[in-house]
């Protein structure tokens, strides 16, 4: 039988940590388990993982050890378990695509598509010089933006907050026309009372979605707030499972969900969040500010899911500083933007080959991202 032999972690510039995982036979997968400023955790986390369930094991039986990294601990869910086990579980699928030499989509049901379109992040944390920097990115090719809408709000905050975050979209609108698609993303710093007041404001330049209008702790407030607007609604990228995503499927108020393979179980797990979404008539734009190999595990889900949107992907965002998603690979092109979209890569597994020698030599950096902790005037602290 072939066996799960051994493992390496490297925490690498930006904020990333990659996982290899290797077998009796010689295959290696690879997969990126992380919480972003929590990377030395979720490697603890993983290092239980594996060293309790899948050494020595068989590293076919994927679902079978996706159960049991799932139930076996008896305590389940949240974000550091389920983005531990989402790292090995895309390592486990990259394995499995190299051992058929067939990409990871061809064993999940061959392509609903030939290509996915991917956004492009403008603005930074707290959003400024939009316009500009969108025409630049349209310029390149990009038919589809994201931008955050604020910078920290109060919970009841002036209109002149409001017209800030109006503005600013209407800036970009104008720079780039009625044919690109522009997302909103409210990062979760806005409240309820705030919610109604941006969308109402907003709603003039047809954003493409508005991101996690309200943390996902607040998601009984969505039918409310989708019943105020007619901007679509997205959210899911602080939501790890299946079940964490019940209610919204459920209430009907989101219409765009957007998992993150890194975070929520990994390619086993997203697939099916994406079947469940598609029977409530759900989108799918799998969440992903992160690296080559959480990109290429979402891009093997768009590509067998009807439902799938759009892609998030990482280039150049304001995160990226010290290393960015090409510089791992030994192959870039595979990531190629054309017309804003990437086509479907034809390699085995997940499509891409890892720079090892680049990611040792990154591993020996000292990394230590941590989002920033932002506070409002009065000193209390305010949502990032």
């Amino acid at each position: 039988m072939t066996a799960i032999t051994g493992y390496d972690l490297y925490e690498v510039p930006p904020r990333w940590l990659f996982l290899r995982l290797e077998t009796s036979d010689g295959l290696v997968g690879w997969g990126e388990p992380v919480v972003e400023g929590r990377a030395k955790t979720v490697r603890a986390a993983v290092e239980e993982l594996l060293d309790n369930y899948l050494l020595g094991e068989d590293p076919s039986r994927i679902e079978d050890h996706w159960q049991a990294m799932y139930r076996g601990g008896f305590y389940r869910g949240g974000p550091v378990l389920m983005s531990a086990i989402a790292g090995v579980d895309q390592a486990l699928w990259d394995i499995k695509g190299k051992r058929f030499d067939a990409p990871v989509y061809e064993l999940l049901g061959g392509r609903a598509r030939d290509r996915i379109r991917v956004y492009q992040w403008i603005g930074g944390d707290r959003p400024s010089e939009v316009g500009e920097a969108a025409a630049e990115k349209v310029e390149e090719g990009f038919t589809g933006l994201k931008m955050n809408a604020t910078s920290e709000l109060r919970r009841v905050d002036t209109p002149a907050a409001v017209r800030a975050a109006e503005n600013r979209l209407r800036e970009v609108r104008e720079a780039v026309g009625p044919e690109i698609d522009i997302g909103v993303d409210f990062h979760g710093r806005v409240t309820k009372p705030m919610v109604k007041r941006l969308a109402e404001a907003l709603e003039p330049y047809d954003p493409m979605f508005i991101e996690e209008p309200v943390l996902p702790e607040h998601n009984d407030s969505l039918p409310a707030i989708a019943a105020h607007t007619s901007i679509p609604i997205a959210t899911g990228e602080r939501m790890f499972s299946r079940w964490d995503f019940k209610e919204v499927f459920e209430s009907g108020s989101v219409d765009v969900i957007q998992p993150d393979l890194s975070h929520a179980g990994g390619i086993t797990e997203v697939k099916k969040i994406a079947d469940i979404a598609e029977a409530y008539d759900v989108a799918i734009a799998p969440h992903c500010p992160l690296g080559p190999i959480a990109l290429a595990s979402c891009i093997q889900v768009d590509i067998c899911s009807p439902n799938a949107l759009i892609q998030e992907q990482s280039l150049d965002i304001h995160y990226n500083r010290g290393g960015d998603v090409l510089d791992y690979l030994a192959d870039p092109g595979v990531f190629e933007y054309e017309e804003g979209y990437v086509a479907a890569p034809n390699g085995p597994g997940l499509g891409i080959e890892l720079n090892e020698e680049y990611i040792e030599q990154q591993a020996e950096k000292t990394v230590d991202w941590h989002n920033p902790v932002w506070r409002h005037d009065d000193g209390s602290v305010a949502e990032w």
